[in-house]
C-alpha cells in the first residue's frame, strides 16, 4: 500500500468534509470552487504554515511531530479512531518491527476460547481477526449468520460475506449501513498494517468484484469495531433487531475480538432468537 497516497487521500478527504461554519470562520458568500475547508483555511486552525501542510497532504510526511499532527487532527475534528489512523499513515516506522512480527504470526484462537464460545448457550458470539477473518464461532453465530462448516476457510471472511455473499443483502436489513462499517474497520487494519500481503490481497478482490466496495474504499471512512444494533431478517425466524457487542480480546493478540449479539428480553426478537437457538439444537442434533 501507497501510504504516501493514503496519506494524501485521507487528509484530503477529512477537509472537504468540513465546511468554515463547521469550524467557525466567516464565508463572506463567496464562491466556492471545491467542497469544505481551503487549505489555507485548515492551516490557519492547525497553527501551521500554508506550504508546510500543502507538503503533508501531498504526502510528504517525513519527520512530522506528534504536535503537529495532534493540531491538524484538532482543526479536522478528528475522531479518536481517525487520529490513530492519521498517526499510522504520518509515521509508518514508528512499529514496523511490530507490525511485521503481527502478520508473519498467525492469529490463533486458544481452546479457553473456544470453550467460552461453547459455553455462551443462547447468545450469537464468533471471533474476528484483523482481516475480518472469522476464526471461530458457536452454534448460534452458525444459525444467525451462516453455516461456517461448509464454507472454506477463505470464504470466512465478514467483507466477503458482506459484499460477496448470496444473502447478505436479504439477512441485513440496513446493508448499506452494515457495509459501510465493514469498509470502515478495514480500511483501519490497511493503516496499521500497511505491508500485509493477505490483506491487500483482499481489498484488490473486493475492488475487482463489487463496485460498491469501490465506492465506500474510495471514501476513506475509517472506524474501530465497537457496539449498537442490527436489524437482520432471518430466513426461518423472520426479523430481529439485536444489539452487538465487541470486546477486545486479553491475550497478546491485540487485533483478535469477540463479537456477541443478543436481543432486548422481553421483545418479539428475543423470542425469535430462542425459536432459533431451538433450530440449532435440532440441526446440531441431527
Amino acid at each position: 500500500m501507497d501510504l504516501s497516497a493514503e496519506l494524501s487521500e485521507f487528509l484530503r478527504s477529512r477537509r472537504a468534509r468540513l465546511k468554515p461554519e463547521d469550524v467557525g470562520l466567516p464565508e463572506f458568500g463567496r464562491h466556492r470552487r471545491v467542497p469544505g475547508l481551503r487549505r489555507e483555511e485548515l492551516a490557519q486552525l492547525a497553527g501551521v504554515s500554508v506550504a508546510y501542510y500543502t507538503r503533508l497532504e501531498q504526502g510528504n510526511g517525513r519527520n512530522v511531530s506528534m504536535e503537529v499532527l495532534d493540531s491538524i487532527a484538532r482543526a479536522l475534528r478528528l475522531s479518536d479512531t481517525e487520529r490513530a489512523h492519521l498517526t499510522h499513515l504520518a509515521k509508518p516506522t514508528a512499529k514496523k518491527k511490530q507490525q511485521r512480527a503481527a502478520i508473519a504470526r498467525p492469529q490463533l484462537v486458544r481452546p479457553g476460547l473456544q470453550h467460552l464460545l461453547d459455553a455462551m448457550d443462547g447468545v450469537p458470539a464468533f471471533l474476528i481477526g484483523r482481516r475480518l477473518d472469522i476464526l471461530a464461532w458457536n452454534r448460534m453465530a452458525r444459525a444467525l449468520l451462516g453455516d461456517f462448516l461448509t464454507m472454506e476457510p477463505e470464504e470466512r471472511n465478514m467483507a466477503r460475506m458482506v459484499f460477496l455473499g448470496p444473502n447478505a443483502r436479504d439477512l441485513y436489513l440496513d446493508w448499506e449501513c452494515k457495509a459501510t462499517e465493514v469498509v470502515s474497520v478495514l480500511r483501519l487494519y490497511a493503516g496499521c498494517y500497511p505491508d500485509d500481503p493477505a490483506l491487500l490481497a483482499l481489498v484488490g478482490e473486493l475492488s475487482v468484484r463489487s463496485e460498491e466496495f469501490r465506492s465506500l474504499w474510495a471514501a476513506h471512512t475509517v472506524a474501530d469495531k465497537g457496539h449498537g444494533t442490527k436489524r437482520l431478517r432471518h430466513p426461518l425466524v423472520g426479523e430481529m433487531t439485536l444489539a452487538y457487542e465487541s470486546l477486545k480480546v486479553a491475550g497478546g493478540d491485540p487485533d483478535l475480538v469477540l463479537v456477541t449479539y443478543q436481543a432486548e428480553p422481553g421483545t418479539a426478537s428475543a423470542d425469535a432468537l430462542r425459536l432459533l437457538a431451538q433450530w440449532g439444537v435440532e440441526e446440531v442434533v441431527g
